[in-house]
């Protein structure tokens, strides 16, 4: 049976079956082979799967929703990579799980943050932002230099990871609560921060 355009426009269910028909045609036929290419499941050169203490960190960015005004994506435009260095490439996100590139920047990008500025930098623009820069209108968190990280809950959480995947051992696994003992949520958050695109070196 034949239908012509304007056959289909006029029958609301038939252009729905279509356009779905369609989209998911096209969705599979974009999505599907990115499973298969390297450079999109290896990870860049140096990268490793996140220790038990910036993984903690990472719960903590995610929690705190630091992810609605800082993205972590830097697209291949000149007036993105003389800012914040190299542009993103996804061999850098193959262990973030759910990744956080985002998409608004009420805040600056965060994917090159690693080792931009010291330990004390960060920890002074947690507890006040404007402390370092007076025109921030970021929140303070000054209670993650006094809260303690559970050392126990990061097991279950590299046990997920591990069986969706990620090259975590037994041993590592098992030692993970002793490195997050008397460790606050500042120092994951700290940590994980420092961590953030310094496997490609940004443009200068």
């Amino acid at each position: 049976m034949k239908f012509t355009h304007d056959q289909i426009e006029r029958k609301p269910w038939l252009l729905i079956v279509l356009v779905i028909l369609v989209v998911s045609i096209g969705g599979l036929v974009e999505i599907v082979p990115l499973f298969f290419q390297k450079s999109t499941t290896e990870p860049v050169a140096g990268l490793t799967v996140y220790s038990p203490l910036r993984l903690a960190g990472r719960d903590v960015y995610i929690r705190e929703g630091c992810y609605n005004c800082h993205s972590q994506m830097i697209r291949p435009f000149r007036a993105e990579t003389e800012r914040y260095g190299h542009y993103s490439v996804a061999g850098e996100f193959v262990y973030d799980r759910p990744f956080q590139w985002g998409s608004k920047r009420t805040g600056p990008d965060l994917a090159r943050v690693g080792g931009r500025y010291s330990d004390d930098w960060h920890r002074t623009h947690l507890n006040n932002p404007r402390d370092l820069v007076p025109e921030s209108n970021m929140p303070a968190y000054p209670w993650l230099a006094t809260s303690t990280l559970d050392p126990q809950s990061v097991v279950s959480h590299l046990k997920a990871l591990k069986r969706l995947g990620d090259p975590y051992t037994d041993e590592q696994i098992a030692a993970a609560p002793k490195e997050l003992e008397g460790k606050t949520e500042q120092d994951a958050l700290v940590a994980y921060l420092q961590g953030l695109g310094i496997h490609i070196k940004a443009r200068r």
